[in-house]
């Protein structure tokens, strides 16, 4: 945050959702907004005495924000009335409160927070479990431009037989705008029933082009695997979901019983995930010790750690880029600092903060950026990134007419060598 799909939401870390705190800090944060409404929103939770004002209807709120008995006028009221008389098309009630609460969001002018409906965050829910009807592509927003690209194509896959490609920017899907809604939103436009349609304006080199996807039922894989020469093992980790660890252990488990004796873990194009979901891989991997902790803005301090219970004791690099992000970025920075292994490629991309999704009572939820992270030596990576200790820029070095391979990518094959060195 983000899958597949859709997903990796911009680069983004996230922590489970929870349930039990969060409705004093539900009924604050739907009060907070500019001016008159923060008083407005506070004074329709005390006066009825309901933990968030998000569980009545939209009418009731509708009513409460627009009554004529107030002894004043609000900007919020004004703007309904306008928005209700003179506005040219009919509006539904729910669209405007829901507006109202996203807005509150918005106002952070924070990338990684949102505000999600009862539907958008049950299609999100569905994007960290890797099921859905979708095309098969794996999508990150560039957080400064707002641009949606291809990070990978899924064999078999819609996108596939489209021919869409890795570095594809996504313009628009069936006219929704990439760049004017959060990648959790927009990818909502590209799923949809398996069978239909959607249709993308893509950019590739420069040119824009339409392709037509048919949606189908997607089951993406978030770990791949193989054995390569001199029983080096080779585990490709895509982004962290639920089922990400299972995935890893037993992708580890067959390399292992393979008679793996050093690995390469590649992170490349790996925008992040489930905070969890990274700390069990790297308490399956390292010694005792803290992987990661994070800090609130009270300087509330939390540590993530290995008890040692399993840890692996072979040579290891990890593959990283620039779109190598947040929990990717955990992932490297526990491995570097635990001096387990060498970093090769180029600067990761620097997400070092935290998103916490907050259900609310109506199905709805809100997503805010709620900690920042730290590596275990005690540095944040937000805004600079990681440098590997071998700097290397990808380079395919096949032909125009060849296939890629492990053989033919210079990372990789950095990789082998340093492990043969050690």
């Amino acid at each position: 945050m983000n899958t597949e799909f859709e997903s990796n939401y911009s680069p983004e870390l996230q922590e489970k959702p929870k349930n039990s705190k969060w409705p004093v800090v539900i009924g604050t944060t739907v009060g907070v907004l500019v001016g008159f409404l923060l008083a407005t929103l506070v004074a329709v939770i005390v006066l009825f005495g309901r933990k968030t004002s998000v569980s009545d209807s939209s009418q009731g709120v509708i009513d409460t924000l627009t009554d004529d008995s107030a002894t004043s006028e609000s900007k919020l009221q004004t703007i309904l009335y306008i928005i209700k008389n003179y506005y040219y098309q009919d509006v539904d009630d729910q669209t405007l409160i829901d507006g109202v609460y996203a807005g509150i969001v918005e106002s952070l002018d924070d990338p990684y927070s949102a505000y999600y409906t009862a539907e958008e965050y049950e299609d999100l829910m569905d994007t960290l479990t890797g099921n859905y009807a979708g095309i098969g592509a794996l999508l990150q927003k560039n957080a400064e431009t707002g641009e949606v690209a291809i990070t990978k194509v899924y064999e078999d896959t819609p996108a596939e037989q489209a021919g869409l490609q890795e570095g594809d920017i996504i313009v628009s899907a069936d006219g929704n705008i990439a760049t004017e809604e959060d990648l959790d939103v927009f990818v909502q436009h590209i799923r949809g029933e398996e069978g239909t349609d959607v249709e993308l304006v893509i950019n590739r080199e420069g040119e824009e082009m339409t392709v037509t996807c048919t949606r189908a039922s997607i089951s993406t894989p978030t770990v791949e695997h193989q054995m390569l020469d001199n029983n080096v093992g080779y585990i490709q980790v895509s982004q962290f979901t639920d089922g990400t660890y299972d995935d890893f252990v037993a992708a580890y488990e067959d390399l292992e019983a393979q008679g793996m004796t050093s690995v390469i873990f590649d992170m490349r194009n790996n925008g992040g995930g489930l905070l969890d979901s990274v700390v069990d891989i790297l308490d399956y991997l390292l010694p005792e010790g803290t992987v990661v902790y994070t800090m609130d803005k009270a300087g509330n301090r939390e540590d993530y750690t290995s008890d040692a219970a399993n840890y692996k004791s072979i040579p290891m690099t990890v593959l990283v880029n620039g779109n190598t992000a947040s929990a990717a970025e955990i992932f490297t920075g526990a491995i570097r600092d635990f001096e387990y292994g060498t970093i090769i490629g180029t600067q990761t991309f620097g997400k070092g903060i935290v998103q916490s999704t907050i259900p609310l009572t109506d199905g709805s939820a809100v997503k805010l950026t709620t900690q920042t992270y730290y590596t275990p030596s005690g540095e944040c990576i937000h805004g600079t990134g990681i440098t590997p200790d071998e700097v290397l820029e990808y380079e395919f070095m096949g032909g125009e007419d060849d296939q890629y391979s492990v053989d033919l990518d210079n990372q990789i094959q950095k990789a082998l060598e340093v492990l043969a060195s050690n």
